[in-house]
């Protein structure tokens, strides 16, 4: 008995002197504590990843298992190095008191140093704030937002879209199917009315010069104008040429229909009438206007109460020096498809005249000139020329006057 009650004391000393490191660290400890400080360690891990993926969406090099940089310590980090455009602020844990994840009240801002702003580290005008993605922050009401996708740019246009295919699905005339074709025609009607411009008396004389030449010294005169809107008109000319001292040479009138046919040109129909030597009526037939690159061409076509058929071009073309300084170059070529012997006309290529003029415009409407012009008469009408006593060729110095209103 004496034994039994020996080894069984001799057993609780050595338990005692076994359990007494064990005793000694968790005194104070409930039974329930070593499964409570197993949960605060997991929750303690997750913070410290979150607290890691963190750093790493800044762009701080942490190692695995480390829940914040090595190295370097923070306050010597160049953040003006960083590429804040790649950086999506929206996804790094709101730190919230409690969380654990930026404890502020541990830091002390006393001892930071003020960074001077013209010395500063941080350029913030460098940062890409269209790839920032606040839209994810927790205090914004509209979470998911990606406002980095927005094109903001003032500078890029709206594409001009044509209109919808419904558009031009319609009839042609819509309106008569309400109004009635009668109401309509005199809509029409009033609109051309309304959109001509009116009618206009317009009078130009073109050429207006004494020409000096060899012999005796002669003159021309070559005037037109129109009454009229912007379709219509009636169109008048008149040219003529003669030697002072002398009969006129030749003169001649037209009147004409002139009806535009394009912006720029109006074709016209009449009557022409010789004033001098054998008495001749013409039928005319042509265009009027301003061709390409300002060249001012008038063409006709005549046709004779005797059946002589001619023709004429006529081009010019204001080339400005100043404002008010013009110079124009200018030709007529004439042809005719006989021999007129009465007229001293030959087929073919009748005659051909060049001349440049230099105006000064006083005003639009009045402009002086002084100029050369020089003729010729070609083939069988140049030999018709030399039988009557006549110049093939001759040469005017003239000065002259450019009037309209």
């Amino acid at each position: 008995m004496k034994t039994f009650i020996s080894s069984l004391l001799a057993s609780v000393a050595a338990s005692s002197v076994l359990s007494s490191p064990a005793t000694a660290q968790h005194a104070g400890h409930s039974p329930a504590e070593p499964q409570q400080s197993a949960e605060v360690q997991a929750d303690d891990k997750t913070k410290c990843e979150a607290e890691a993926e963190r750093h790493r969406a800044m762009g701080h090099p942490v190692t695995e298992g480390a829940c914040e940089p090595t190295g370097q310590p923070e306050a010597a980090m160049d953040h003006s190095t960083m590429d804040h455009s790649t950086i999506d602020h929206g996804s790094m844990p709101q730190g919230r008191p409690g969380e654990g994840a930026m404890d502020h009240s541990q830091m002390n801002h006393g001892d930071m140093e003020q960074a001077d702003a013209s010395s500063s580290s941080m350029d913030h005008g460098q940062m890409d704030d269209s790839q920032m993605n606040h839209g994810q922050t927790g205090s914004q009401d509209m979470q998911g937002m990606d406002h980095s996708s927005m094109e903001m740019d003032p500078d890029v246009e709206i594409p001009l879209l044509p209109p919808p295919p419904e558009a031009g699905s319609g009839p042609a005339r819509a309106a008569v199917a309400i109004w009635g074709e009668e109401a309509m025609n005199e809509a029409r009607r009033e609109l051309v009315r309304e959109t001509d411009g009116g009618m206009r008396f317009w009078f130009q004389g073109d050429r207006l010069e004494y020409r000096a030449r060899e012999g005796a010294d002669g003159y021309l005169w070559d005037i037109q104008g129109y009454y009229g809107g912007d379709i219509d008109k009636f169109w008048f000319k008149s040219e003529g040429e003669g030697s002072f001292g002398e009969p006129v040479e030749g003169a001649e009138v037209q009147a004409l229909w002139s009806r535009a046919i394009a912006p720029f040109f109006d074709f016209q129909a009449g009557v022409r009438q010789d004033l001098t030597g054998p008495e001749r009526t013409h039928a005319v037939i042509g265009v009027q206007g301003i061709a390409p690159y300002q060249f001012e061409v008038d063409v006709a076509a005549f046709v004779s109460n005797k059946g002589d058929v001619t023709a004429r071009f006529e081009g010019e073309l204001d080339q400005r020096i100043t404002q008010r300084l013009i110079l124009q170059p200018r030709a007529e070529i004439a042809l005719s498809a006989q021999d007129i012997p009465k007229l001293g006309i030959g087929s073919g290529l009748d005659r051909i005249e060049a001349g440049l003029r230099l105006r000064y415009e006083f005003a639009r409407e009045f402009a002086p000139y002084v100029g050369v012009s020089q003729e010729w008469r070609i083939g069988q009408s140049a030999d018709f020329a030399r039988a009557a006593g006549e110049n093939a060729s001759v040469t005017n110095y003239v000065v002259g006057l450019r009037f309209w209103f």
